[in-house]
């Protein structure tokens, strides 16, 4: 069987590539490499770099190197705060995008879409969040994410397209990249810690995450097309236990074997409590051993250290200024000027 992995040399799309790899799956790898590295693609994929807000590109896809039996859509950006700040960039990408790919998909009878949504979409005063909950996304990042489901219900009544949905949250683990300042918080921390910058936390701390090791999430999703209780079902998929931010600043620091260096900024207007329940997902695929956050951070930590810090990379399409975090817009002002 032939797949497509969307987002491939990002880091979750780069660790389903492996997974579906493995599972003797032949597979055609794509990014535009806005926020991916070339250098984590598996070996064994076909890459063909490329923009899918071009459609013409996405068409391309499937006639050069498809047809593919089953879609695994990763591509993304995935910045929740940022996204109020960069409505347009959003929606192209997120939303615009995905409906490219899922036109090629009907088009080219494509079997099976696997897509990767978020808690985002619940929105805030639901915890735990479960797939039984109405979404009500509050920020552009979760209403793109929820758009795309709507469509995918759509496209399944109107054309038979099966799909998979996974709402996500907070995974961390190697090959994240660490130059992104506004999202992946373990991330941001463990790259300013490695620059002996302080871990900066906007308002007291104690908004509430469960932090989801890929090891726990990758392997679902490359299997997903082939669980018959999957198709056509939105999972909730990943840890199950939740920290404050503070707590996490903390775990972090111990990972790296140095004392904590909290800085509070100002809040900002975020969902404080976000984590949900699993246990359809538990139900359909199984309940795996799961990496502790203490495990997890310890061999992010590891990787980071051998990669190294990276210079944080600004994100220089800002279409609105008017209530941006004042750490974010000196940062932007600092990195247009430089």
């Amino acid at each position: 069987m032939r797949v497509l992995v969307t987002g491939a040399a990002g880091f979750i799309g780069s660790h389903v590539a492996d997974h579906c790899l493995a599972q003797g799956l032949e597979v055609v790898a794509t990014d535009d490499l806005s926020g991916g590295f070339r250098d984590r693609v598996p070996a064994g994929a076909r890459w063909v770099q490329g923009d899918l807000k071009d459609g013409a590109f996405v068409d391309r896809l499937w006639k050069d190197h498809g047809p593919f039996d089953c879609v695994y859509h990763l591509a993304a950006y995935a910045a929740e705060g940022l996204s109020h700040f960069i409505r347009h960039h959003n929606y192209a990408t997120n939303l615009g995008a995905s409906m490219n790919v899922v036109n090629a998909a009907v088009n080219h009878g494509t079997k099976t879409f696997v897509f990767t949504s978020s808690i985002a979409v619940y929105g805030a005063g639901q915890t735990p969040m479960t797939e039984a909950l109405e979404p009500r996304p509050e920020d552009p990042y979760g209403i793109s994410k929820y758009a795309v489901e709507l469509d995918l219900r759509a496209a399944h009544e109107m054309f038979g397209l099966d799909f998979v949905i996974f709402r996500l949250h907070n995974v961390y683990g190697d090959r994240q990249n660490l130059s992104d300042p506004y999202r992946n918080v373990i991330g941001i921390f463990l790259n300013r810690a490695m620059q002996g910058k302080t871990l900066t936390i906007f308002g007291d701390g104690l908004q509430t995450r469960a932090f989801t090791h890929v090891d726990d999430v990758a392997p679902i999703l490359a299997k997903s097309p082939f669980v018959p209780g999957a198709r056509n079902q939105v999972f909730n998929i990943g840890a199950d236990l939740p920290y404050t931010i503070l707590e996490l600043a903390h775990e972090v620091s111990s990972a790296l074997g140095i004392p904590p260096n909290i800085e509070h900024l100002a809040a900002r207007n975020e969902v404080v409590h976000a984590f949900s329940e699993h246990a359809k997902a538990q139900h359909v695929f199984g309940r795996g051993p799961g990496v502790d956050l203490k495990t997890g951070l310890a061999r992010m930590a590891t990787w980071a250290r051998r990669c190294g810090p990276q210079q944080a990379t600004e994100f220089s399409g800002i279409e609105v200024e008017k209530n941006l975090p004042a750490s974010w817009r000196r940062s932007i002002r600092s990195s247009a000027s430089s």
